[in-house]
């Protein structure tokens, strides 16, 4: 009995020593065959993956405001996500705490309920747990510190190994104002090669070079304990873009101009805001109708498309002929009549005269008197007209920095009947085509007394520390005498003060003087140009003085309420001139360090219809008092209480209302006459008193 345990056991012994032995020189025949046998085969695939390079992503560089806004950056991101199949994960305790986790998450991050919260990370416990997900996503694209809180969590708090929860980190090109000025600045992709950020539109593509930098790459080094990745050419970080971008008045612009297509109802408007005397571009905003329109939202940037310019091309035409001697006096009366007939084309005014001199042809905006002024001139040969125009620079690129900007076009015309037509409509917006931005870059020169400033939407670039400020440029140094400039600027000032100007109606402002012109320009169908379907434009400088800022406006087919070019455009014009003014951007506004707060260490927070202040007090101001100035009552009826608004909210809210606004001051709103509920018959003006 005994003899034949130890055989059993011996014989277990021996099967276990055979299969040591025979995993032994397994082992050390794999050691030969890759060391010594099949070595360069090894070798081979080791050089390959050591040869491997890696491209570093260089650090995308930011898009600044002329204030030193943020506009455009790089944010990191994260997206936490449980493993319901990691081996520890404790499936007990996850169904215990779902409760308070979910009221956690609905406290926190409130895009579900409690409720919804407990239904959606119940959802994969129906499954069996071999098809439950690996990477169940909590929240997308949140914070560092969100992470941190929400490691707080119930469950969450507890050991990695048994909740299963990892982190994925992203890089986002962010917008911290959101859809302002958003075609104005573009956004980025990401190439399929390198994934590197690229520019789509806008800055972000125009810029693109110095945004991006350059890529850096890196190799695989074999050290004596590991294999590491070894940085061969570093990355060079992109340049951070100084813009000339003014959020302040990007928000005016684009406030005003979506008040004023929301009440007309017009398919798009396009605006460009420009600095005088450096050619600035200190905001721009292009607007259409939504896909479900119920609102109007940033769209494709019109303002560097060219289109037919209606009248506003008026200012074009009458400044080549006068630089180029071939105008006679200002006071030379052209005979203007029911019509002036050329080739058998007519021409007519919307105005009706039997005379006018020129000194007044913008201002009622005569057809007549620029064709009979521009055939005097060039009719003998059309294409001088275009020669001339191109002197001037206006037909070279400009090159403000703007993704898609292309220069205008205006025909040369041959010595005919058929070219002495066009070279008439040519002279007052028709045959040709024009962008906003070049419309303004002519009125601006005329503002600045000739000098014919280069746009600008860049103004330098800032790198490791050092800024780069790029100087003033100009396309010419002069598109006209200043004589001629101030000859001009007194023409446009007719346009708005003047007895018959047309834009006497809506544009005059009693607290910034503003000179400029209208223009309206039949829109073209299938079959030709379509009768009351318009663009409507004003282009116009301020305060007329002191010329400080161009405003340029262009408006498509608006439908009610406001269809000319004053009371929709110019009415844009104006009420951006008013709401800077309101806010002391022309120097008009006192110091305000001259009053003393309650309590210097509490910040003043102003009545809004946004209702902020609160949070914004809780962020900002600590736990010191918040000194509020009133917020405006509801009265039912009669004029609304607009007292505490700022003046843009204000004059919004009475406009929308059917009133005419006046006032005096600037900041916001301290007083209003008549008072808060009074009747009032729609149009009748209301006096704003402001104050700092």
């Amino acid at each position: 009995m005994a003899s034949s345990q130890t055989r059993n056991l011996l014989l277990r012994y021996g099967v276990i020593v055979v299969l040591i032995l025979a995993l032994t020189l397994y082992i050390a025949y794999r050691l030969i065959d890759n060391t010594v046998l099949h070595a360069a085969e090894w070798n081979a695939k080791a050089a390959v993956e050591l040869e491997r390079i890696d491209t570093i992503r260089p650090i995308r560089g930011d898009i600044i405001g002329a204030d030193g806004s943020i506009l455009a950056t790089n944010m990191t991101v994260y997206t936490p996500a449980l493993d319901f199949r990691c081996p520890k994960f404790d499936e007990k305790e996850y169904r215990t705490q779902l409760g308070p986790l979910s009221d956690s998450l609905a406290r926190y991050f409130p895009r579900r309920t409690a409720k919804e919260w407990y239904a959606y990370l119940s959802k994969p416990l129906a499954k069996k747990k071999a098809e439950r997900s690996r990477c169940f996503t909590l929240v997308r694209d949140i914070s560092q510190s969100e992470v941190d809180l929400l490691r707080t969590f119930p469950f969450l708090n507890g050991p990695k190994r048994y909740t299963g929860l990892k982190v994925e980190e992203a890089h986002k090109r962010v917008r911290p104002y959101g859809e302002m000025a958003r075609r104005s600045i573009g956004a980025v992709g990401l190439d399929s090669v390198h994934t590197v950020p690229y520019g789509k539109y806008g800055l972000e593509r125009s810029l693109d070079t110095l945004l991006t930098g350059k890529p850096g790459y890196s190799k695989k080094v074999s050290l004596t304990s590991a294999i590491v990745d070894w940085t061969d050419t570093p990355a060079i970080n992109g340049y951070d873009v100084l813009t000339t971008i003014d959020i302040k008045m990007q928000d005016i612009l684009e406030t005003e101009l979506n008040n004023v297509l929301s009440t007309c109802e017009a398919d798009w408007g396009t605006a460009l805001l420009l600095e005088v005397g450096t050619g600035d571009i200190k905001a721009m905003a292009s607007l259409e109708r939504s896909p479900d329109n119920t609102q109007y939202i940033e769209s494709l940037n019109r303002a560097v498309l060219r289109y037919e310019p209606g009248s506003v091309v008026k200012l074009l035409s009458l400044l080549v002929a006068m630089e180029d001697g071939r105008t006679p006096s200002l006071d030379h009366v052209y005979p203007t009549g029911p019509a002036y007939v050329l080739h058998n084309r007519t021409t007519k005014d919307c105005t009706k005269t039997t005379e006018l001199p020129l000194r007044r042809a913008l201002e009622i905006s005569s057809n007549i008197v620029f064709s009979r002024m521009i055939m005097d001139a060039y009719g003998t040969c059309p294409g001088r007209f275009y020669s001339r125009i191109k002197q001037t620079g206006f037909l070279e690129p400009i090159g403000a920095g703007i993704a898609g900007e292309v220069p205008p076009r205006i025909d040369s015309l041959a010595t005919s009947a058929s070219g002495q037509v066009a070279l008439t409509r040519q002279a007052y917006g028709y045959t040709t085509e024009i962008s906003p931005l070049y419309t303004a870059s002519l009125y601006n020169a005329v503002a600045g007394g000739g000098r014919y400033v280069r746009p600008r939407l860049v103004r330098g670039l800032r790198k490791d520390g050092v800024d780069s400020i790029f100087p003033v440029s100009y396309i010419r140094d002069r598109i006209c005498s200043e004589a001629t400039a101030r000859e001009l600027r007194d023409m446009l000032h007719l346009v708005v003060r003047g007895p018959r100007g047309t834009a006497r109606h809506v544009v005059p402002s009693d607290r910034v003087d503003i000179a400029g012109k209208t223009g309206t320009a039949k829109m073209l169908g299938k079959e030709g140009y379509i009768d009351g379907v318009n663009r409507v434009s004003f282009c116009g400088f301020f305060p007329f003085d002191n010329p400080r800022y161009t405003c340029m406006v262009l408006i498509a087919h608006p439908r009610h309420t406001w269809v000319s070019p004053e009371a929709t455009s110019g009415r844009v014009v104006r009420n951006v001139a008013e709401a800077m003014f309101a806010r002391g951007m022309f120097g008009n506004s006192s110091d305000y360090k001259a009053a003393a707060a309650p309590d210097p260490a509490a910040p003043t927070y102003y009545a809004s219809a946004a209702r902020g202040g609160d949070r914004l007090h809780n962020l900002l101001g600590g736990g010191s008092a918040m000194h509020v100035l009133p917020t405006p009552a509801k009265t039912g009826s009669g004029v609304p209480d607009v007292r505490g608004l700022s003046f843009r909210e204000a004059i919004t809210t009475l406009e929308r209302a059917g009133y005419n606004v006046d006032f005096s001051g600037a900041g916001y709103v301290a007083a209003q006459t008549p008072a808060p509920g009074t009747p009032a018959k729609a149009g009748q003006k209301i006096s704003l008193t402001l104050h700092e």
